[in-house]
């Protein structure tokens, strides 16, 4: 096995600004997502959500982040799955952002909550037909004991919406994390890496820059 210890590389990039006290978390992210986009992360959107089961254990999962706006950040699932479960009882989570190509990561911490079926339908609408279909047929995290099974599962989707508009189960949606700490983490030489916390408070934003 490789010797992990000797696995590193040294990282650029431009510091956060020198005064974090006017910094508006959500500007910053939208312009850190769209630097991403522009260039050329292999995944820019795939973030890391994680919840605390039923009993009390850590687990995470990567998934795509689909909104972020200042109403929240918004994901999609099955309402059958497992992190739905977890956060049926815990809806405290966390979602994390990493651009390897930038060297920036991007932590949230808030609670979750279901978006409305309104919103669900209007996004599970604009997915791609084979999608659809994926979530009529998958019952998300449940045992399955051959793959050829789930191909059938398509195939009778396919043939139960032939013809016509594939519409949203009534068992999947998505989530949405009202955000209440930001940490902006910018990876820089020599390991003295860049990092700003925002914590939201009933005045706004209190922002202050952490120690690498």
């Amino acid at each position: 096995m490789t010797n992990l210890h000797d696995v590193r590389r040294d990282y650029t990039g431009a510091p956060l600004p020198e005064d974090v006290a006017s910094l508006e978390p959500w500007d910053l992210l939208a312009d850190w997502l769209n630097d991403a986009l522009a260039v050329g992360e292999p995944e820019p959107t795939a973030v890391t959500l994680a919840t605390v089961d039923a009993d009390g254990r850590p687990q995470s999962r990567v998934v795509l982040l689909k909104e972020a706006s200042p109403d929240g950040l918004v994901v999609f699932s099955s309402y059958e799955s497992a992190k739905a479960r977890d956060l049926e009882a815990h809806p405290a989570a966390a979602i994390s952002l990493w651009w390897p190509l930038q060297m920036r990561q991007v932590r949230t911490v808030g609670t979750m909550a279901k978006l409305s079926r309104e919103r669900n339908e209007a996004y599970f609408a604009k997915r791609p037909r084979e999608s659809q279909l994926e979530a009529w047929a998958s019952h998300q995290s449940a045992p399955l004991e051959r793959r050829d099974r789930l191909e059938v599962a398509v195939e009778e989707a396919r043939q139960r919406f032939d013809g016509v508009d594939v519409p949203c189960p009534p068992y999947w949606g998505g989530y949405v994390l009202d955000v209440d700490t930001f940490e902006f983490w910018q990876g820089l030489p020599g390991r003295l890496h860049d990092r700003v916390r925002c914590t939201r408070t009933a005045d706004g934003w209190r922002n202050v820059r952490l120690q690498p």
